[in-house]
């Protein structure tokens, strides 16, 4: 295993703080990948071609992004890259709550935030129409003088979002190490079963005996509950085991692609450039540059 070469950044947040509010205006991003262990909303206005990376998500970012991020171990950062903004505007807070059984966001009010922060743990972006829905509460949000009603600002631009459609998870499942969950005993213990032998070949046959179900009916359910058929949830299951070794050890892209459980390089080399938009090699380089050992 290499040495982690994430900064795990120690933020400014102090134990009886609520919130940490950056807002800033500049011309680049310089600040490395990183994770920490409290919560971030990060908003970036006027910087297209910035690249954003929230796991092994990779993504060119157009004129306004919003991005959740709830895990402590779900590296991140934003990248210069193609962006020649003169006025970049960042806005970051920083925040924990407590998301135990007994938190204020266990009660009924805040369920939908609830469920919004436990889908940030793999990073959530949020669609242009839910930014200008809160954008007047985040342009606002650093003026606020009295730290009560900051909280509250913050807290209303939270379960706006948690109510707005269209936000969309980043990083995959298997690099984030989020549990699966569903609302579904069939589904859940189908996923189960994949994460534990995602490295071994999956038979359609095997996975709907597991259900209860025939293959024809249970390729229907699947698709029903998760928006993908079972070959494509495998293969993105695997990529995301793939990636997380690309960055955390020192193994060949071989040695990972045959340990991810794809059978031909080739075949792994073309999925991944199909699905991540760069080669594995490359992947592994990009995340190399931006990272330095701490």
């Amino acid at each position: 295993m290499e040495e982690s070469r994430v900064i795990h950044e120690i933020t400014p947040l102090m134990g009886k703080d609520s919130l940490y509010i950056a807002d800033r205006r500049k011309k680049e991003f310089t600040y490395p990948i990183h994770n920490h262990e409290v919560f971030e909303l990060n908003f970036v206005e006027h910087a297209p071609g910035v690249r954003r990376i929230v796991g092994d998500s990779n993504e060119v970012i157009d004129e306004y992004d919003l991005v959740l991020i709830t895990s402590p171990d779900l590296e991140h950062v934003w990248e210069q890259n193609t962006c020649t903004s003169e006025d970049i505007r960042e806005v970051t807070v920083q925040f924990y709550f407590d998301m135990g059984e007994d938190g204020l966001l266990s009660r009924n009010p805040f369920l939908s935030m609830r469920k919004m922060m436990q889908e940030a743990r793999k990073g959530l972006c949020f669609p242009l129409d839910a930014i200008m829905h809160v954008y007047h509460l985040i342009d606002t949000l650093s003026t606020v003088k009295d730290g009560f009603y900051a909280v509250m600002q913050f807290m209303t631009i939270l379960y706006e979002l948690s109510k707005c459609d269209g936000a969309r998870t980043l990083a995959t499942s298997s690099y984030a190490k989020v549990e699966v969950e569903s609302d579904s005993r069939r589904i859940l213990k189908v996923k189960n079963y994949i994460n534990k032998n995602y490295m071994e070949e999956i038979r359609l046959s095997t996975v709907a005996d597991i259900a209860g179900m025939s293959p024809s009916a249970f390729s229907r359910f699947f698709r029903l509950h998760t928006g993908r058929t079972l070959s494509e949830y495998i293969i993105d299951l695997r990529l995301g085991f793939a990636s997380r070794m690309l960055v955390d050890t020192s193994k060949s892209i071989a040695e990972i692609s045959y340990g991810c459980g794809f059978n031909n390089l080739s075949n792994f080399n073309r999925i991944f450039k199909k699905k991540k938009n760069c080669s594995p090699s490359e992947f592994r380089e990009n995340y190399h540059k931006t990272r330095i050992i701490v």
